[in-house]
């Protein structure tokens, strides 16, 4: 077997370092995914309703913010943006258990942590998206991701398996402060990347903020590859959305699982995120990026329908579900997200990758946001169990979307068009019919 650290990718120390950073932040930040709920269930007696506010509340600052912060990201070097980001992260985040030790914390406490740290996440995804390519080849834009997918899986399985385990031990604002402690480990760690960055668009060629949003928005609407993608991760948002809202309180109290079990479940996510990551970029190669990315959709999918079919009263048939479930979705998403992340990347210029990036992540944190919230208020009504039977239906609609576009005949990356953003969405305003 090859050994994938024998490639180039490996020797390019500026992305070796930024890919150490990423892994140390996503598994601080994976543990907190797990433990702000839990404290919110836990230790402040949270219900449907409260979860999916608090969730909600996080994407909502994310839908609010991110366009705007797409447009800065191309106007700056996006290193400074990483660090000031992840500084930021980590002293809000120290907040929480400063704040339990105190005798002090509350429900909206956790509300405006959650939403400044999504504030300081959109600027952060923004910036990441856009600084990879100014550091790793186009040729290798699609191994580059898988890699930092990869690790980033590890962190998963380490960060869910032992979260919840922490928690236990430590309650969960205490366990809240790895993450804060990742994130000044991951500021440092980008601060030593000496790569030079090309300069930003000098002050008097910038055009206003508002213009340069509708430029991302109008390349992302007439590109007929970007469009199919951006709609499929919608749909794709808003499994994760019903997923979101419903998973936690559905182990916990309607399979009457251990936060310690729970955790040690969703780090089985981690091992299958590996295996799609590993398998990503030979499986793009050998069946094509359109292909691949559609299939990964359907066994999204697939995946998903084992969570609302774990029955109650039998624990290890109900565990072996929980797991069917991580092994084949996270995989599957995994996949589809190298393939998706790469293609942008590919596709679109330096100084435009920001504001696409940050259209992609704003309408999918939209259809995530109307799915947790829908989900949370529905679940009151007709329960967890019955909402959950409608994840599965995001990804069989993301999968149909792909296959009637151009994305199906995708095999390699794309090439980037040489004109500007602005150029795109002005010639194609152009072609439009009068009155369209």
């Amino acid at each position: 077997m090859r050994n994938p650290f024998g490639s180039p990718l490996w020797r390019n120390d500026a992305f070796v370092r930024v890919w150490t950073a990423a892994t140390i932040s996503i598994f601080g930040s994976l543990i907190t995914r797990i433990a702000l709920p839990l404290v919110a269930i836990l230790t402040l007696g949270a219900g449907p309703i409260e979860v999916a506010v608090l969730r909600g509340m996080d994407l909502g600052a994310l839908l609010i913010v991110g366009l705007v912060a797409g447009a800065w990201v191309d106007r700056l070097r996006r290193r400074p943006v990483l660090i000031g980001a992840d500084l930021g992260r980590a002293v809000l985040l120290v907040s929480i258990p400063v704040a339990f030790v105190l005798g002090v914390i509350t429900f909206w406490h956790l509300l405006v942590v959650a939403v400044l740290t999504s504030i300081l996440t959109a600027f952060f995804d923004a910036a990441d998206n856009a600084y990879l390519p100014t550091i790793v080849e186009r040729e290798r834009l699609v191994e580059a991701n898988s890699a930092l997918a990869a690790s980033g899986s590890v962190a998963e399985f380490v960060g869910f398996g032992i979260s919840g385990v922490l928690v236990q031990l430590l309650t969960g604002p205490i366990t809240i402060l790895i993450d804060a402690v990742t994130y000044l480990v991951s500021a440092v760690l980008l601060a030593t990347v000496r790569r030079p960055e090309a300069p930003p668009p000098a002050v008097e060629d910038r055009e206003p903020v508002l213009d340069e949003i509708r430029h991302g928005l109008r390349l992302v609407r007439h590109d007929p590859i970007l469009r199919s993608f951006a709609a499929a991760s919608m749909l794709l948002a808003a499994l994760w959305g019903v997923f979101g809202a419903t998973f936690f309180l559905f182990a916990l109290e309607t399979l009457g699982l251990s936060p310690a079990l729970v955790g040690i479940v969703a780090g089985v996510g981690g091992v299958s995120s590996f295996i799609g990551a590993v398998v990503a970029s030979r499986s793009t190669r050998r069946w094509g990026i359109g292909q691949v990315a559609i299939a990964a959709m359907l066994l999204s999918a697939l995946g998903n329908l084992f969570i609302p079919l774990a029955p109650a009263g039998l624990p290890i048939i109900a565990v072996a579900c929980l797991v069917a479930q991580q092994l084949i979705a996270d995989s599957a998403v995994t996949v589809y997200d190298v393939t998706e992340v790469s293609v942008r990347q590919a596709l679109v210029a330096d100084r435009e990758v920001g504001r696409v990036a940050a259209t992609f992540s704003v309408l999918a944190v939209a259809a995530q946001l109307v799915a947790t919230v829908g989900a949370g208020l529905l679940a009151e009504v007709i329960g967890l169990r019955a909402v959950a039977f409608l994840a599965p239906i995001g990804g069989l609609l993301g999968a149909a979307i792909l296959w009637w576009s151009p994305v199906r005949t995708l095999r390699d990356l794309p090439v980037r068009d040489d004109r500007s953003v602005a150029q795109i969405a002005v010639d194609a305003e152009r072609d439009q019919p009068v009155g369209a």
